[in-house]
């Protein structure tokens, strides 16, 4: 076949390249013993390092998912080239000329689209570094700079050029270093004209944006001038070497120092990874227009090994949108295996705009300062709730608790849940403890995947379908009635041995007030408080599982760390609530039934007129003795 490489030259080209060489450039590579090299794989999703490098033999092989081949092979499957393609990327990194047979030597229009695609990037960056450094237009472009802390050094550290004003300088170049207008409008560097392809970027400053291999793929182009009508920042499009949900931002420059120290910093823009870069901190790395997400983290992970003691910093603005940013990064933080932090930059300030302000230190010191994310998550969900009420601290411990169960390290996990029984002041710090822990306990028999029970809208008390709660007034802690019933609960779900067995007797329509009626029903449906003597640790947490709908929820959980109302909480104080609820309810009955006495009147059958006078005679007796002999009588 035409264009074929010769034999020879592709065993040149697969000796010159060390194995371990062309892996490191993708992820972290640690001592495996016997010669070899361990990481994890790139090919699949793993948590342990199952991938190893044979460098002596050439060889790589996953023993989790079996891909597995040589130097070419590796680099074939990982940057999805072609046979030839991969041949020639490598010999141009050793330094080797290639021979094709039939087809004399490297024939440019027989060359993979992929490496013509990078060909014209890398020509197009060094276009526009030499626009930047000698192009008159390019003043505004060097102010622009200058005017961020960033010199001439430091723009030719980062590759920054400058795009000209005109409809095609670009595109006449590449033109004339052998490139067809149909590679230029794939490459993304041209569009479409009415007369042909034009320049894709044009009056910007150009940021070009490397692949973890060091490959120029695409660029960032920030507008500079009034006239241009387009958006602050333009991208390439995708293409088939640039898919901005796989692309970081000075990863190329960060890679090695990311590995070497298990950090990695997060920032929002090709001038904040500068400003860290030439501050020292050398690890910080930035997404291209778009938000980070999975594919980021799996680039990351495969350089910070999963390590326990890794981290990923974040450094949002302290506004609104900051604050939103940091609780869309704290969504993927069980993703990692690696700690995550947040930097919140003082006065808004991003990066870069705090070096300018207050130096390399104030950069360095904002990401020494970082909060863990999970602190920070926390505060903020917290902080949405009225912490003067029970209700609102019962509300936000519903919704912090499962945050804080989600954080990796157990003892960090238990501190963090004593404080943050301590920011909801709620006295039961065992109880929040226990809570965190039970969800935990629960996340992981489920694979992390949450609650399997679906949260409903905190709409009412009522449960949907059949069972409903029954009618009464309104909720009215002044009322003695709702007090002791109140109380009752909190003895049932706090201390369920002290009520039990009586309690779970009782009916749901001994409770007048619709809420704790709702938790009455759903203390039964979780099989009573005498499970609380059976099975204390999960018997909350089984009540609270069961509740229909959040607002039961966030009740049952206001009851059970709410404290109770006694000097000494003993048998004797929980049966005098148990008789005040039972009492108050055969009185209620007691009145029902003399209504009905008197509606029957003298004209009523004797037998209904017998039953009904018996039964009142029965309450009647059962009202005395609850009052003479208190619990002993339920």
């Amino acid at each position: 076949m035409a264009g074929r490489i010769n034999d020879d030259d592709v065993k040149a080209v697969r000796d010159a390249v060390p194995i371990d060489a062309v892996v490191s450039e993708y992820l972290q590579l640690r001592n495996a013993g016997g010669g070899n090299l361990k990481g994890l794989c790139p090919f699949h999703d793993e948590k342990s390092p199952s991938f190893q490098v044979s460098p002596s033999k050439g060889l790589f092989h996953c023993f989790g998912c079996q891909e597995g081949g040589d130097t070419i092979a590796f680099v074939m499957k990982i940057d999805h080239l072609s046979f030839s393609e991969t041949v020639e990327r490598l010999a141009a990194t050793a330094g080797i000329t290639l021979r094709y047979e039939e087809g004399g030597y490297n024939p440019t229009h027989q060359r993979g689209e992929r490496i013509r695609l990078v060909e014209a990037h890398k020509i197009a960056a060094q276009f526009y570094i030499e626009q930047l450094e000698n192009g008159s237009e390019a003043e505004t472009g060097r102010k622009f700079l200058a005017e961020r802390g960033f010199d001439q050094a430091a723009a030719q550290h980062f590759s920054v050029g400058y795009s000209p004003q005109g409809w095609d300088h670009l595109t006449r170049f590449l033109r004339g270093k052998g490139f067809s207008d149909k590679e230029l409008i794939l490459s993304g560097l041209a569009q479409d004209g009415r007369r042909g392809p034009i320049d894709r970027f044009r009056g910007r400053l150009m940021w070009p944006i490397r692949d973890i291999s060091g490959d120029v793929v695409g660029f960032g182009a920030r507008k500079l001038y009034e006239s241009d009508n387009g958006p602050k920042y333009l991208n390439t499009p995708e293409t088939g070497i640039y898919k901005k949900s796989q692309m970081l931002y000075g990863i190329d420059l960060a890679k090695k120092e990311i590995a070497k120290t298990s950090r990695a910093v997060v920032v929002e823009g090709y001038t904040d990874v500068m400003a860290c870069h030439l501050a020292g901190v050398t690890i910080a790395i930035a997404t291209c227009g778009t938000a980070f997400g999975g594919d980021h983290i799996k680039i990351l992970r495969r350089l910070l090994m999963d390590n326990a003691t890794a981290e990923v910093i974040f450094t949002f603005d302290g506004d609104a949108a900051g604050q939103k940013a940091a609780l869309r990064a704290f969504e993927d933080d069980q993703k990692f295996a690696a700690e995550t932090s947040i930097a919140i930059t003082p006065g808004g300030m991003d990066p870069c705009e705090l070096r300018l302000a207050e130096g390399d230190d104030a950069v360095q010191k904002l990401v020494e300062t970082r909060t863990p994310l999970f602190e920070f998550a926390i505060r903020h969900s917290v902080l949405r709730h009225n912490l003067e009420t029970p209700a609102g601290r019962a509300a936000a411990l519903d919704e912090a608790a499962p945050i804080v169960a989600g954080i990796k390290n157990i003892a960090i996990q238990h501190e963090s849940a004593v404080q943050l029984a301590g920011i909801l002041g709620i006295l039961d710090t065992q109880f929040v403890v226990k809570r965190v822990a039970q969800l935990a306990r629960w996340a992981r028999d489920r694979g992390g995947r949450g609650p399997a029970t679906p949260s409903r809208a905190p709409q009412s008390y009522e449960r949907q379908g059949a069972h409903q709660t029954p009618a009464g007034p309104a909720l009215n802690l002044r009322s003695p009635t709702h007090r002791t019933e109140r109380e009752l609960l909190k003895l049932a779900l706090q201390h369920p041995d002290l009520v039990s067995p009586a309690f779970d007797a009782y009916g749901v329509d001994e409770f007048t007030a619709p809420p704790y009626a709702a938790v009455r029903q759903t203390i039964a449906e979780a099989g009573g408080a005498e499970q609380g003597t059976q099975d204390s640790p999960d018997y909350l947490a089984r009540v609270r599982d069961v509740a229909p709908n959040d607002t039961v929820r966030a009740m049952v959980t206001e009851l059970a760390v709410e404290a109770i109302h006694a000097r000494t909480v003993d048998e004797t104080y929980a049966g005098t609530q148990l008789v005040q609820v039972r009492l108050r309810a055969v009185d209620r009955r007691i009145g029902d039934v003399q209504g009905t006495l008197a509606r029957l009147g003298p004209n009523a059958e004797p037998e209904h007129h017998t039953a009904v006078a018996n039964e009142l005679w029965v309450l009647q007796q059962y009202a005395q003795s609850l009052r003479n002999q208190g619990a002993a009588a339920l």
